[in-house]
């Protein structure tokens, strides 16, 4: 079934929407660890410093609040801070002009970056990225797997709520991913990282006509909760190192929550307040 955006059209009275790498997916450590790290240090020759590298790279990425950051902003900030301590990187000044200029962070719209300045830095952040994405598809797919608890929340979910994946992601890859484990059948929309920013994402949601206080964004990361409030809707964090528990509270305490309207208050501040605690 087609779960583009084209297709989707409101049927519920709620909205769920849904991360996915390090959120749904258990994917997000691999990722970086196995893919976007290596491949950032064999594309600017860094192996004289792999290690701290590598080691930042994860702290960025991974475990401090900005975790979930978008690709290319990860990249602008590791590279800048590389510039700085170990090497110099040319036309990084180029790359973090991008990020904060275009409308789309994505590969297309940094191919057609490329063709309008000659930069080395866009270049090989390009093909930094296409590398990426050739390694992210070619890792075991049993190393992705979604959190035990997921499949569960989603199907609690579909009852009283149109499901939508909010993701940065690739396109092509998210599909592949929640098809694999049979979680697009818990599915009405997939909106990923060709659709604009999450916040932009939720945004056009919302036009569907669905009250903020009916809305809900799950996610692990920054990103994810400064779209949910951006838009003034509800947020529920998967807290890192516990995701299982927080699916399971998901399913039984926060989503009952939502449809019984006292999802707001204090248990919002408390799930703030945790998740802070958490990429502390």
């Amino acid at each position: 079934m087609d779960k583009t955006w084209k297709q989707f059209r409101r049927k519920k009275e709620y909205l769920v929407c849904v991360d996915s790498d390090g959120c749904a997916m258990n994917s997000m450590d691999v990722k970086h660890i196995r893919c976007f790290g290596p491949c950032m240090v064999e594309e600017w020759g860094m192996d004289r410093w792999k290690e701290p590298i590598l080691e930042r790279w994860n702290e960025i990425n991974l475990y401090t609040i900005s975790r979930g950051i978008n690709r290319f902003k990860g990249l602008a900030k590791a590279l800048r801070e590389i510039d700085a301590q170990y090497k110099k990187i040319e036309g990084i000044g180029d790359l973090e002009r991008w990020v904060e200029q275009t409308k789309e962070l994505s590969n297309a719209s940094l191919s057609r970056a490329v063709q309008e300045k000659e930069s080395i830095c866009l270049k090989k952040a390009l093909s930094w990225s296409e590398k990426v994405n050739k390694r992210i598809h070619d890792l075991p797919p049993e190393l992705g797997s979604p959190f035990e608890g997921v499949k569960e929340a989603l199907y609690c979910a579909r009852d009283m709520a149109d499901v939508a994946v909010v993701s940065s992601a690739n396109p092509q890859a998210l599909e592949e991913e929640w098809n694999r484990y049979g979680l697009m059948e818990y599915v009405d929309v997939l909106l990923a990282q060709d659709m604009g920013s999450k916040a932009h994402c939720i945004e056009e949601l919302l036009k569907m006509g669905y009250e903020s206080s009916h809305a809900l964004m799950i996610g692990d990361a920054l990103g994810d909760y400064e779209a949910a409030e951006k838009n003034g809707i509800f947020f529920y964090p998967i807290l890192v190192k516990n995701e299982e528990d927080s699916w399971e509270e998901c399913q039984k305490t926060a989503l009952p929550r939502l449809w019984q309207g006292n999802y707001g208050g204090n248990y919002q501040v408390m799930m703030l307040k945790k998740f802070r605690e958490n990429l502390a």
